[in-house]
């Protein structure tokens, strides 16, 4: 295949390697992704032992209701198991979502966002109303936060706004929102979102890197799931463990949406070494704070010197990925970076409303930031 046709198959989420690879002329192994938000200290050990000590599960079903992880996620999060239902990854959990969400008049989507909220979406022919992020702003109002203390957006009124906008007063609209917002990593408080709660007929918030905060600074509303049946809260944990192979995530949503779900999926979702491999990980409390102290230097770090290159401007995110405003095409940088350093960064176009000056890099290692940083230099130096 041509560089051509590998650049025009450009995959639209992150973290494809083998694409990458047929650009950079290499093995997948070989590339330094930074185009996916995993955490580069995984997968824990406890994964890998617990794994390789369930080898014999998988001669049998896994037990559909998944009651040992349920229970291990319950403790986790001091909730009901009965309010917890473990899934293929998130993406396997938002197509139920998806489905829900289409019986609706509109679902409120955020722009930019994240692209397989649409997936589930079309997939049932849900009407969308988009709400536009004035990204620019939003972090202007907050100023250039280089030590990264980035205080949490108080109000969703704009949200709000196009909720009442896109359907008469009678009519049902939902909302699908994730916190921290992927790509800007903005993040929102747990009281705006109940707010949100207060006017939706169906309120989904992703909380998929939700993990990386310290536990004080978490905006998280599981805490408060009890107090509205229409709220979903979906979670993963391939993220932040770095299990992205297993595909695993979950809900926490009222038992009734619950047991409608599972009465649609396949009986079996979730496999046998990626339950182990959860239940070892949800306890491994060494692992969690070796992240959480890693995460707080590297990104630190990443920011401060991608602020200091002129024609990049990094946002202060709360996530463990940094969005980029870039001045020159970042999809001649991306192509530049994969061909000469073997280093992949994540372009925007896939992100409706950013498009070719904007791209997205993981917090990686510090050694790996660095790598990053010469990189760009280098290209920067010849624009």
């Amino acid at each position: 295949m041509s560089n051509r046709q590998v650049i025009q198959n450009r995959p639209t989420h992150g973290g494809n390697l083998v694409w990458a690879a047929e650009l950079a002329d290499c093995p997948p192994s070989c590339i330094l992704d930074f185009s996916a938000s995993i955490n580069p200290l995984g997968p824990p050990d406890t994964a890998i032992a617990a794994i390789q000590a369930h080898l014999d599960a998988i001669k049998a079903y896994p037990n559909p209701a998944y009651q040992h992880l349920r229970d291990a996620l319950a403790e986790f999060h001091d909730i009901d198991s009965d309010w917890i239902l473990p899934g293929n990854g998130a993406a396997e959990l938002l197509t139920w979502i998806g489905q829900d969400l289409s019986k609706l008049d509109a679902t409120v989507l955020m722009r930019p966002g994240f692209g397989d909220y649409l997936r589930a979406l079309n997939a049932f022919g849900a009407r969308v109303a988009t709400c536009s992020l004035d990204v620019e702003t939003l972090f202007d109002q907050q100023g250039d936060n280089s030590d990264l203390h980035v205080q949490p957006i108080p109000s969703l009124d704009s949200v709000l706004s196009t909720a009442e906008s896109c359907a008469q007063p009678s009519s049902q609209a939902g909302l699908l929102i994730n916190n921290p917002h992927n790509p800007t990593g903005l993040l929102w408080t747990a009281e705006a979102i109940a707010t949100c709660c207060k006017s939706f007929s169906q309120v989904v918030v992703d909380e998929a890197f939700m993990d990386f905060l310290p536990p004080e600074t978490q905006q998280s509303l599981i805490s408060r799931i009890a107090d509205f049946p229409h709220l979903v809260i979906l979670r993963s944990l391939t993220k932040f463990y770095s299990l992205p192979g297993l595909r695993i995530g979950y809900a926490i949503a009222h038992p009734d949406t619950l047991r409608r779900w599972q009465r649609w999926r396949d009986p079996w979702p979730v496999n046998a070494l990626a339950e182990a491999a959860a239940i070892a990980v949800l306890r491994d409390r060494p692992f969690q704070h070796q992240t959480l102290d890693w995460l707080q230097k590297a990104r630190s770090q990443l920011f401060q010197g991608l602020a200091a290159l002129p024609q990049l401007r990094p946002y202060a995110g709360s996530a463990n990925f940094l969005l980029v405003r870039s001045h020159v095409s970042v999809l001649k940088l991306q192509e530049y970076l994969l061909k000469k350093h073997r280093i992949l960064i994540r372009d925007c176009l896939s992100f409706d409303g950013l498009g070719d000056r904007y791209f997205r890099a993981a917090v990686r290692t510090e050694a790996e930031n660095l790598a990053l940083i010469e990189g760009l230099t280098e290209y920067l130096s010849l624009s």
